[in-house]
């Protein structure tokens, strides 16, 4: 399933245009077969490419029935690597537009960090974590904190 990544920073490109394009195997094909997910919507915790799979395509989707496209954007991005592992957080920011007018319809900032390995010369994501800051006062996800 691998395309080949052989740039930790190409992984992050890959994952922007793979949504953008709502791409769900090019999006997948970063990913390890045995990935853990901790996300913030949904189904929290997902171990997995299959059950990952299910939810991305999910996501796309829904979307792609709303006739909305997703662009993602990185800031404060940290990436450590060494020859087989790579580490990398930051804030990701997803604007969601009207795929015909362009209309900017939402827009929120979550914090993530990725985990890489290096398999037959590819990075893929073996963990992912996304996360937001909670209001103490009303127990919600705070989300547009960038």
């Amino acid at each position: 399933m691998s395309i080949g990544i052989s740039k930790v920073q190409d992984v992050l490109e890959n994952y922007k245009y793979a949504v953008y394009e709502k791409d769900a195997e090019k999006f997948l094909s970063a990913y390890a077969a045995d990935v853990h997910i901790y996300d913030c919507w949904g189904n929290w915790e997902c171990t997995g490419i299959s059950l990952w799979r299910e939810n991305v395509i999910e996501w796309f989707n829904g979307l792609s029935e709303d006739g909305d496209i997703l662009k993602v954007d990185f800031n404060d991005l940290t990436i450590e690597e060494n020859t087989n592992i790579a580490f990398i957080h930051c804030a990701v920011t997803f604007a969601a537009y009207k795929e015909k007018s362009e209309e900017k319809l939402r827009q929120m900032t979550n914090r993530f960090t990725f985990c890489l390995k290096k398999v037959n010369e590819s990075w893929l994501i073996t963990h992912e974590h996304s996360s937001l800051p909670v209001d103490m006062q009303t127990g919600k996800g705070m989300f547009n904190l960038k």
